[in-house]
């Protein structure tokens, strides 16, 4: 598994491949017993998360999707990222400040074309591109300060793996 070197992504994704069936490498997913992580699979997908009492507002979680298209050659892609009902309602923002904009552009349109004062919607427009990159600033924030726990959740996949043979 490489490590993550575009720093640009909100959501690292990874890819390892594996030579071993899908069915081993879902028992070893099964068979973990640990304290700090709770482990759950839902058919191919296995989602790895730190224990209620480690959790706070940033802590990220890694979901797993284990596929195989041949015999003997299986496939993990990995997402680290947020609760998911964080990551939702943190794109309903983003959504909504686009709308907002278009709908702002829409009207300050149709004053100048009217030789109205467009003052008002412009600095509306411009209010909301200082939200945007203020959304992703806090994004980036989140990141950086869930990134040790990022670290653990890796380490911790690399041991589940690390005697399987790679490909």
């Amino acid at each position: 598994m490489s490590d993550f070197t575009n720093e640009i992504v909100l959501r690292p994704r990874f890819q390892v491949a594996l030579r071993t069936d899908l069915k081993e490498l879902e028992a070893v997913f099964d068979s973990v017993k640990t304290d700090k992580f709770v482990v759950k699979r839902l058919d191919e997908h296995i989602y790895i998360k730190f224990r209620k009492s480690e959790i706070t507002f940033w802590t990220p979680q890694l979901h797993l999707e284990l596929t195989s298209y041949e015999k003997g050659m299986s496939k993990i892609h990995g997402v680290f990222g947020p609760n998911p009902t964080l990551w939702t309602f943190f794109m309903f923002l983003h959504f909504g400040v686009g709308t907002l904009f278009v709908i702002l552009g829409i009207f300050a349109y149709s004053n100048y074309s009217l030789g109205h004062d467009i003052t008002f919607w412009m600095v509306g427009m411009f209010f909301l591109v200082v939200l945007w990159f203020a959304l992703y600033a806090f994004g980036r924030l989140g990141k950086s300060k869930g990134k040790p726990q990022m670290d653990q959740l890796k380490n911790f996949f690399r041991g589940l793996i690390g005697n399987l043979p790679m490909q």
